[in-house]
C-alpha cells in the first residue's frame, strides 16, 4: 500500500501447495495472485489531488490488462493498489466460479470487457446502501474526454520513461478544479440501467482516471454521509496524503460494501465507545501480515470467505491471493462458531469472559439459557468463583473434542536409515523400546498424544 517496486508475481493455483513466481524485467504484471502497490497521492475524502510527480499515478491510473496474462490487470508504476486489488479479486471470483471458461488464465478481448465491467457492476452493487437501487457513475461530460485529455492520455504500452513524465503532466496541467469541471454524475435506479452503462463507458475505465472515475462512482453510491458514519473517525482519509497508503476503511468498502474501519467480527465496546466490524461473511476474505505481528486480528467473516480468493496485506502492499478449491472455505464448524462469538465478548482476547456475559454467549449460540441452568454452568465453569469463563473449559463443556482414530504406516528396520527419520515424539519412543528402529507417518499433521 506504499509506493515500491516488485520483480515478481506470486501464483497460485487449483493445487494449493503450488507456488510459481514470475519475473518481469520493465514493470510489475499482476497475475492469480499478484502483487500490488498504491503510490503516494492526496485523495482524502475531500478528494483533492497531490501534485507529487510519484503520487500522480495513482489518480490517473486506468484498467488495463496484461499482454501476457489475458486475466490479469496490469499496473503501471506504483498504482492505486487499494482499488486495483479489489477489483482483480472479484474478477478472478467471476472467472473462476461463473463462467464455464475451461482456461482461466486465457480471455478475449470481448471477454476481458465483459469481466471488468461485471465486476465494476458487482462493486457498485455491494456498497449501494440498504440495497435501495440508486446508483452512481461518474464520467467525462459528453465530448470532453478526448478534447480535453488528449494531450495527457497516452498508449499503456507507452515506455516507463514516458509513463512518468505524462503521469506528471496529467495532474499539473489539467488540475484540481478542471479535472471536477470535466466530470459529470449519473444516477440509476436499476441494475440492468447500469450495467448497460458500464458497459457503454468501457473505453472511459481503460483510460487515463479510470481508476479514479470508478473510486468515485463507488463513493457516491455508498453516500458521503454513510461512508462518514461507519468510518471510525469522520476525519480521517480514505487514501493517506503523506504515505499514500489506502485505508482499511477503502479496502472493507470495497470488499464488503461497508466503510468500516475494523476487520474482527461484528461490532465491540471499548471504554465507552462502540467499534463497528464485519458483520457478515465476505465474499472475498482479507489477511494480513499486521495480525502475525500481532497489531490487529481478522475475524473469521473475512478470513474464511464464501470463495477461495483473499486480499493479503503487508505493511506496503496488497495481493491477491486465490485457489479454485472450494473445500479451503468449507463452513465453519459449530466449535469454530461457537469460539467466533465467544471473541466478539472478549474483544481484548483475553481468553476469557466475565461470568456475567455467560447468558449472553450462549444465547447467541442458541443454547439453553434459563436462568437455574446459567447459574448452574457458572459453578461448573468457574468453580473456585473467580468471576470469569474461561473460552477452553466452555467449548469443552459445549463443543466437546469427537473421539476419532488416528491412522498412521510404520516401518520396521532392522538397521538405523538416516534417510527414514521422521519424528522424535514420546509416542515414537516408547514404541522404540520395542523396536528401535521403526519410523511413524501419521496421516493427520500432528502426531498423536500420550497424554
Amino acid at each position: 500500500m506504499g509506493l515500491g517496486f516488485s520483480r515478481a508475481v506470486l501464483v497460485i493455483v487449483n493445487k494449493p501447495h503450488k507456488i510459481w513466481w514470475f519475473y518481469k524485467t520493465q514493470f510489475l504484471c499482476t497475475h492469480a495472485l499478484a502483487c500490488r502497490h498504491i503510490s503516494k497521492t492526496n485523495l482524502c475524502s475531500s478528494f483533492a489531488f497531490s501534485h507529487d510527480c510519484e503520487a500522480s499515478a495513482a489518480v490517473w491510473s486506468w484498467f488495463v490488462f496484461s499482454e501476457s496474462e489475458g486475466s490479469a490487470l496490469e499496473q503501471f508504476e506504483g498504482g492505486p493498489c487499494a482499488v486495483i486489488a479489489p477489483v482483480q479479486a472479484f474478477l478472478l471470483k467471476k472467472l473462476l466460479f461463473s463462467s464455464e471458461k475451461s482456461s482461466w488464465r486465457d480471455c478475449s478481448e470481448e471477454e476481458q470487457k465483459e469481466l471488468l465491467c461485471h465486476t465494476l457492476c458487482d462493486i457498485l452493487e455491494s456498497a449501494c446502501c440498504d440495497h435501495s437501487g440508486s446508483y452512481c457513475l461518474v464520467s467525462w461530460l459528453r465530448g470532453k474526454t478526448t478534447e480535453e485529455t488528449a494531450s495527457i492520455s497516452g498508449s499503456p504500452a507507452e515506455s516507463s520513461c514516458q509513463v512518468e513524465h505524462s503521469s506528471a503532466l496529467a495532474v499539473e496541467e489539467l488540475g484540481f478544479e478542471r479535472f471536477h469541471a470535466l466530470i459529470q454524475k449519473r444516477s440509476f435506479r436499476s441494475l440492468p440501467e447500469l450495467k448497460d452503462a458500464v458497459l457503454d463507458q468501457y473505453s472511459m475505465w481503460g483510460n487515463k482516471f479510470g481508476v479514479l472515475l470508478f473510486l468515485y462512482s463507488v463513493l457516491l453510491t455508498k453516500g458521503i454521509e454513510n461512508i462518514k458514519n461507519e468510518i471510525e473517525d469522520a476525519s480521517e482519509p480514505l487514501i493517506d496524503p503523506v504515505y499514500g497508503h489506502g485505508s482499511q476503511s477503502l479496502i472493507n468498502l470495497l470488499l464488503t460494501g461497508h466503510a468500516v474501519s475494523n476487520v474482527w467480527d461484528g461490532d465491540r465496546e471499548c471504554s465507552g465507545m462502540k467499534l463497528l466490524g464485519i458483520h457478515e461473511q465476505a465474499a472475498v476474505g482479507f489477511l494480513t501480515l499486521m495480525e502475525a505481528l500481532r497489531y490487529c486480528k481478522v475475524g473469521s467473516y473475512l478470513k474464511s470467505p464464501k470463495f477461495p480468493i483473499w486480499i493479503v496485506g503487508s505493511e506496503t502492499h496488497l495481493t491477491v491471493f486465490f485457489a479454485k478449491d472450494m473445500a479451503l472455505v468449507a463452513p465453519e464448524a459449530p466449535s469454530e462458531q461457537a469460539r467466533r462469538v465467544f471473541q466478539t465478548y472478549d474483544p481484548e482476547d483475553n481468553g476469557f469472559i466475565p461470568d456475567s456475559l455467560l447468558e449472553d454467549v450462549m444465547k447467541a449460540l442458541d443454547l439453553v439459557s434459563d436462568p437455574e441452568y446459567i447459574n448452574l454452568m457458572k459453578n461448573k465453569l468457574d468453580p473456585e468463583g473467580l468471576g470469569i469463563i474461561l473460552l477452553g473449559p466452555f467449548l469443552q463443556e459445549f463443543f466437546p473434542d469427537q473421539v476419532m482414530y488416528v491412522e498412521g504406516t510404520a516401518v520396521v528396520m532392522g538397521f538405523e536409515d538416516p534417510m527414514l527419520q521422521t519424528d522424535d515424539t514420546p509416542i515414537k519412543r516408547c514404541l522404540q523400546t520395542k523396536w528401535p528402529y521403526i519410523e511413524l507417518l501419521w496421516t493427520t499433521d500432528r502426531s498423536p498424544s500420550l497424554n
